[in-house]
């Protein structure tokens, strides 16, 4: 019988072993919230820290019964808001689930648990010779787990694709604490429905991740670098829509506005240039890689490009690499900042930037324009100040325009951080009434009381 007079948490508390709970409230506000900006989050009533899938089980059968939401959490790293603790929430961190389980070259996949950070991954998988593709821009510190969770991609993705592209097998645990198995280690299989992609991106609302199968691929060649800086952002855009429309597919293919290069040589000294209005990052690991860049800088020369450059050395390619993933960082030293993850389509890039450039202009407000452009998915970041209301709600007006103006353009609200709290409201402008329908059947059959991350990703 429950003992009806104990808080529901301190029953959560007293089944599970003392060892893995944490109620110090100096240790728990650090696990209280992600990295996103304009979220709301509360101080969670506990922190769990489990070491294995039966502490998870435990941990979650418990909070079931008690009826206490529990929110999942990954190194943090999130920009929307889908690790923020709820009220009365427990904080469920997997951080200590850090082990690489299994490096299979002979079947090209690995078995993690969800608490390893992507860049380990990514060099175990090197020391067998094979690839783990995806790379998000966080890869030095965020975790696979939540690279799930939210099916995060990276620059990568114009060539391999995000994390949902490789992930082939899951241990997930539900709602109630039952453990359950999907997918494969096999190349092909279709026994069933697709439970593991069921999961993958779904922000932790409908189970939570206990091990990952990933699919690897051969170690490719070492990459070569095109360079090439342009007088105009259209103009930039425009070579990213010509390199579309020509059936050319590079590695990775970035993009920098005026804002972001000149934040970025403030910060690094790199010297990438004062007077350059955008900056086009190309590489190619392919075999023809020389082939397929001397078409891409002629298309680069065709558009208008100031100067283009190429490179083949490693040290070279590694440094211009540095410089894009200091984009966020070096935008974040010019003041408080707001930043969007929109996806529109390719041949609606140029279209789409224009937007941005105008929105800035008519607002009087600095965007910072820089993202994966081989695959429409750009960060377009606000620069403002919060202590001032009317620049709050500048940067909130601007940032809504965006997301508008990328669902026009037949784009998507979010290309790879995932709808969190902070574009919640959004998703039914994306999806159709009975999209939002399945959704919520989907979220009541495996979360019934809707425990799991209450307040993320559906309204």
């Amino acid at each position: 019988m429950t003992d009806t007079s104990v808080e529901p948490v301190e029953r959560v508390l007293q089944v599970l072993p003392p060892e893995i709970v944490v109620t110090d409230p100096d240790v728990m506000e650090g696990y209280a919230r992600d990295q996103s900006r304009f979220t709301d989050h509360a101080m969670p009533s506990a922190v769990l820290m489990p070491r294995s899938t039966e502490e998870v089980s435990a941990c979650l059968a418990a909070a079931h019964a008690a009826g206490v939401p529990v929110v999942a959490r990954g190194a943090g790293s999130g920009l929307v808001g889908a690790a923020n603790a709820s009220a009365g929430c427990v904080v469920l961190s997997l951080h200590r689930m850090d082990a690489i389980l299994e490096v299979n070259a002979a079947d090209r996949l690995a078995v993690v648990q969800p608490g390893v950070v992507t860049a380990d991954l990514r060099a175990a998988a090197r020391r067998s010779g094979l690839f783990y593709p995806p790379d998000p821009g966080s890869v030095e510190f965020s975790t696979v787990g939540g690279n799930v969770a939210t099916n995060a991609g990276g620059m990568c993705c114009v060539k391999y694709g995000v994390t949902g592209d490789f992930v082939i097998g899951l241990q997930v645990v539900l709602a109630d604490g039952r453990v359950m198995r999907t997918g494969r280690r096999t190349v092909k299989g279709v026994a069933g429905y697709d439970l593991t992609h069921l999961f993958v991106g779904s922000e932790g609302t409908l189970g939570v991740v206990t091990e990952v199968t990933v699919r690897l691929v051969p170690e490719p060649l070492a990459p070569h670098t095109v360079v090439a800086s342009f007088g105009s952002l259209t103009d930039a855009g425009a070579v990213v829509s010509a390199v579309v429309a020509a059936g050319l597919t590079p590695s990775l293919l970035e993009i920098l506005d005026r804002t972001t290069v000149q934040a970025v040589d403030a910060m690094s000294g790199m010297g990438l240039g004062e007077e350059v209005a955008a900056l086009l990052l190309v590489q190619s690991d392919d075999p023809h890689a020389e082939e397929l860049l001397g078409r891409i800088e002629g298309i680069c020369e065709e558009h208008g490009a100031v100067d283009v450059a190429r490179s083949s050395d490693p040290e070279e390619a590694a440094l211009l690499m540095e410089a894009r993933r200091l984009a966020l960082p070096a935008l974040e030293r010019l003041g408080d900042w707001l930043l969007d993850d929109v996806a529109v389509p390719r041949s609606k890039i140029v279209e789409f930037i224009a937007a941005v450039e105008e929105i800035s202009a008519r607002r009087g407000i600095t965007i910072g324009v820089f993202g994966h452009a081989g695959d429409g998915n750009l960060h377009p970041t606000l620069i403002f100040e919060d202590a001032l209301p009317e620049s709050r709600a500048t940067a909130l007006a601007a940032f809504d325009e965006m997301t508008r103006k990328a669902l026009e353009l037949g784009g998507t609200i979010t290309g790879e951080h995932g709808v969190g709290r902070l574009k919640r409201g959004w998703l039914a402008d994306e999806l159709d009434p009975v999209a939002m329908q399945v959704h919520a059947a989907v979220k009541h059959a495996l979360d019934p009381d809707g425990l799991l991350n209450p307040g993320s990703m559906l309204p």
